[in-house]
């Protein structure tokens, strides 16, 4: 505690003691002249002195809650100064009849920070769910998988990645409608002895439901014949996972190999 708060607080305290400064002296073995300089605030004095001054009082100033009582109390009273301070700062930049244009970009700047927040934050977002949803495409649609179930006439498991009203279009037969149909087809060229000895993917667009690829193919006909061609597959993304819902196949080129 500062002067003069500190005088005010020792002569307040004397007395509600009822002690005269003659008396209080005698306590503390100092001169009445330099106890009255303190109580009037005209010297600081040193912290020996007060603690005298104190105690002869029977008051612990350092350990006081009093004094704890009125530090909260000033802070309170600062705080609440700067937030009446604020309020009228807030109310004065939205009255716009004075310095308009200063007051518009100074109240401009919070509102495009949040909207620029939240343009990147979706930016962001919508920039992972494409990878996760990319990822888990070329999960589904491996073509070494597909390579490897087919000729080892693992059919079902190439079926399994068709939805239940899927339907493929080959160039050279019917248009094959259902899982089950499309299952007895695979199953036919496989008995035929085609085997697939190249898929290649050239192009493909995914969104957030539905993903097209297209690409190249080629089998093996017999041992002396190769055929290629190309293919789309439309898919369709259902139950966290990746369903083929429509195929269609064209064959391009046959090649005879001499030998």
């Amino acid at each position: 505690m500062k002067q003069p708060e500190l005088g005010k607080k020792i002569s307040e305290l004397r007395k509600a003691k009822g002690l005269t400064q003659e008396e209080l002296v005698e306590k503390c073995n100092i001169s009445v002249r330099t106890l009255q300089r303190i109580e009037s605030g005209e010297v600081s004095p040193r912290s020996y002195t007060i603690k005298i001054i104190f105690a002869a009082m029977g008051y612990d100033f350092y350990n006081s809650s009093e004094s704890l009582s009125v530090w909260f109390v000033k802070t309170g009273l600062n705080i609440s100064t700067w937030l009446g301070q604020f309020y009228r700062y807030v109310l004065d930049l939205f009255n716009l009849k004075t310095n308009t244009m200063k007051k518009i970009m100074i109240l401009s700047v919070p509102f495009l920070t949040v909207f620029c927040f939240l343009l990147f934050s979706s930016l962001y977002s919508r920039a992972q769910d494409k990878i996760k949803m990319k990822e888990s495409f070329n999960k589904n649609n491996s073509e070494a998988d597909f390579i490897r179930q087919f000729n080892t006439g693992q059919i079902d498991s190439i079926t399994m990645t068709y939805l239940d009203n899927a339907c493929f279009m080959p160039d050279q037969y019917p248009t094959v409608y259902g899982k089950d149909d499309i299952q007895i087809y695979w199953q036919q060229l496989y008995n035929r002895g085609i085997r697939f000895t190249q898929t290649k993917s050239t192009f493909t667009v995914i969104s957030d439901s539905i993903a097209v690829d297209r690409g190249t193919w080629t089998v093996s006909v017999n041992p002396g014949l190769k055929v290629s061609g190309t293919y789309m597959t439309q898919w369709r993304y259902v139950n966290d996972q990746w369903m083929i819902e429509n195929d269609m196949s064209k064959t391009d080129e046959l090649n005879v190999e001499s030998n």
